[in-house]
């Protein structure tokens, strides 16, 4: 939960926790999710993803010039359009690109200007316009009035969803399965405590989905080839997240860090070149777990990371903290195929302070035309509560009619 936790609120997470073995709950009351409910993913990458190594501006007269050797990449680009293309390791997203399902976006940012990991994303979670102006989340703020429910792939609740309402998170876990016996005494004991009562219910309810793995390697399935094995979890989250937006919650969280790239970021099977991988098959998991009954045409799912990266690559061929990076908008409920750019160029002549992407599209403007216009969250909500400072941006047209 998300208010100052009671001794009971502590036991009953817990409860949650050891009842699920692979499960970790926030207490939080069931819900049912009407079946043409909106669903709505957030991706955050940690850690500042190059937004030229993952959408090169190939077309972009200065941009061989201006990347030197990561200009070269260890296949053909896939073309978007005359100026843009994807990096060669992201061929499903490619794919949901030309199925019209994925829209990219290029040059966006927030507002803040700096180069701290920690800072940055404290605003790309809070939602403000400088780090910790705002101690809780824009999702978070917004689930209040609203009958969404929102799960993190998370062992607590990250920063973003942080605010007045419930909110339950899941993360693997190696504790042992419950026995019989053991939840028999656990529903006698808190029979007489209707918070703990309910941890249990919900607990068991989710302990019982259909789908629930038995173990994290089942869960994980087989790496494909170039994986990091300890990033293919990543994909089961996707695979688990899924599978609670189809049975409940309108809103899920996932992360996926490792971005900071400032050494050899383009070896092949580096950790820039391997994140990119997952990142493909987390997408794409999460597509496939989403088809099922319609819901992937009512899903919007955001990637974006806290900062770009400089567009000069540094002397340990890696590139530094920037500012105007690279996001992705996909989901059956996108109108996609197509990218969504004011362009600044990579001249040194265009940069901002002489070495980054410029940022021309607000970050905040995507969040706030999702919420909008996605969720139905109203607009008023969204000027003094959500995102506070944000009257002024442009409404963007990225959901199909």
């Amino acid at each position: 939960m998300n208010h100052p936790l009671h001794r009971r609120h502590l036991l009953g997470a817990a409860l949650a926790a050891s009842l699920a073995p692979f499960t970790r709950l926030s207490v939080a009351a069931p819900a049912v999710a009407a079946a043409d409910a909106n669903r709505f993913v957030f991706v955050i990458l940690r850690g500042g993803m190059d937004g030229l190594t993952a959408v090169p501006a190939i077309g972009d007269p200065a941009f061989a010039e201006a990347r030197g050797a990561l200009a070269q990449f260890a296949g053909e680009p896939l073309r978007l359009d005359d100026t843009f293309a994807l990096n060669p390791l992201l061929p499903q997203l490619h794919t949901m690109y030309g199925q019209g399902e994925a829209l990219v976006l290029h040059g966006v940012g927030l507002p803040y200007r700096e180069r701290s990991h920690f800072d940055a994303q404290q605003v790309l979670e809070s939602g403000g316009s400088r780090p910790y102006e705002l101690n809780t989340g824009w999702i978070g703020r917004a689930l209040p009035g609203t009958p969404l429910r929102a799960v993190a792939l998370e062992t607590a609740v990250p920063l973003v969803l942080r605010g007045p309402a419930d909110v339950d998170t899941w993360a693997p876990s190696a504790l042992p399965e419950p026995s019989a016996d053991l939840v028999t005494r656990l529903e006698s004991l808190y029979r007489g405590d209707p918070a703990l009562a309910q941890a249990l219910a919900r607990a068991k309810g989710l302990r019982e989905m259909p789908g629930m793995a038995a173990n994290p390697a089942a869960m994980a399935g087989t790496p494909a080839p170039g994986f990091n094995a300890a990033r293919a979890g990543s994909v089961a989250l996707a695979r688990k997240a899924a599978e609670f937006l189809q049975r409940g919650s309108q809103v899920a969280v996932l992360e996926l860090g490792g971005w900071d790239s400032h050494i050899n970021q383009a070896q092949p099977q580096g950790a820039l070149s391997n994140n990119l991988r997952v990142l493909d098959a987390l997408l794409a998991a999460l597509r496939e777990g989403l088809q099922p009954g319609g819901a992937w045409a009512r899903t919007a799912v955001l990637v974006a990371t806290e900062f770009g990266r400089e567009i000069a690559p540094n002397g340990t061929m890696g590139t530094d903290h920037g500012s105007g990076g690279a996001a992705f908008l996909l989901g059956g409920a996108v109108r996609g195929g197509r990218v969504l750019a004011d362009w600044p160029g990579v001249a040194k002549a265009q940069r901002f302070e002489g070495r980054d992407l410029r940022i021309t599209t607000d970050l905040r403007a995507v969040m706030r035309s999702l919420l909008a216009d996605h969720l139905q969250v109203a607009r008023r909500r969204l000027d003094g509560e959500v995102l506070p400072g944000s009257a002024g941006l442009p409404a963007l047209a990225l959901l199909r009619a």
